[in-house]
């Protein structure tokens, strides 16, 4: 049965979170408010619920995933981070950015991009993020939450109501903060090769012009 935490968005209940974070560590799946999207996610070192986000989103291994970590010093423990690389992602964070970096040795294979041996990483403005992330010790899987309408097609502005009545059953967890969501994705910026390369626009592109 799908459990719902009704956490503060502002002043995340450290009760709350610690509950979500024994239920992570424990293998758990969950939906919960990011600050771009909601997103489906779980602990970055449970592999069987890596396995699960990655059927839940029908994605094959060779699709790399996202996961969030909660500073630029963590970062440099799961990927290889140049100079200028560091310089442009300190500008940024936190922010509504995904960077794609070459990987460390701690990041599992299920999660890399198996051609590349890329990882994608955030590290999100959000305080209910922040709070799982320094509670948990870990970083945490992010990948965008959809609803699939009765055709088959996705709904392109779900509501909150929508996306908790389409995957309570297939999650373990929801974290309800009362926050509508937002459809708006991050910017993803390639930083593997010698040049910084935009892969996709989204939330926060305009202050990136400038950086580049």
């Amino acid at each position: 049965m799908t459990t719902i935490h009704k956490i503060h968005p502002q002043n995340p209940q450290a009760r709350g979170i610690q509950q979500i974070v024994e239920a992570l560590r424990n293998g758990a799946v969950m939906l919960y408010p990011t600050d771009t999207v909601y997103a489906i996610g779980c602990d970055l070192n449970s592999k069987s619920a890596v396995q699960r986000v990655r059927q839940l989103k029908q994605l094959s291994n060779d699709k790399p995933l996202t996961f969030l970590c909660p500073s630029l010093s963590d970062i440099s423990q799961y990927a290889v981070v140049s100079d200028p690389a560091y310089r442009l992602m300190k500008s940024l964070i936190p922010g509504s950015y995904t960077f794609l970096l070459p990987a460390t040795k701690l990041v599992p294979k299920l999660v890399m991009n198996p051609k590349r041996k890329t990882t994608g990483i955030r590290v999100p403005d959000h305080r209910l993020c922040a709070a799982l992330l320094k509670t948990l010790g870990n970083p945490v899987i992010s990948t965008s939450a959809h609803v699939q309408a009765e055709a088959g097609q996705e709904i392109e502005y779900p509501s909150q109501a929508d996306l908790f009545d389409s995957l309570e059953k297939s999650v373990d967890l929801i974290i309800d903060t009362g926050e509508e969501p937002t459809y708006e994705v991050s910017t993803i910026i390639d930083l593997a090769g010698e040049e910084p390369i935009v892969v996709r626009q989204g939330l926060g592109w305009e202050s990136v012009v400038n950086k580049l």
